[in-house]
């Protein structure tokens, strides 16, 4: 968590809180807080914009991509990385046992 100084003249310091008055829908509020278990409205209030925040890292991203060649690309993923193995194509002789036969009284 980054916190920063904020400096209100006339008043008091505070680290990396902001208080406001905001107009929010208290029924939105109360859905969110209850379907996300947030104990606080700071926090729902935060949470949302975190992911809004998140999104938008998510589209600059797709948009601007990394920043590397082809070539950069391509070398720096693993040259002995095997993308089957994500992708569950090796699954017979993987498994501690083999599966019990269809409609037999085996409790697996």
């Amino acid at each position: 968590m980054a916190f920063f100084l904020v400096i209100y003249p006339g008043y008091h310091i505070q680290y990396g809180i902001v208080k406001m008055t905001m107009h929010i829908d208290e029924k939105l509020l109360a859905r969110v807080m209850k379907d996300y278990e947030f104990p606080s409205k700071t926090e729902a209030v935060e949470a949302a914009l975190r992911e809004m925040d998140r999104q938008m890292r998510i589209r600059e991203f797709r948009k601007n991509g990394l920043g590397l060649t082809p070539d950069e690309l391509g070398n720096a993923v693993d040259p002995n990385y095997d993308v089957n193995l994500g992708r569950n194509v090796y699954l017979s002789g993987y498994a501690a046992e083999e599966p019990a036969p269809y409609g037999s009284s085996d409790p697996r």
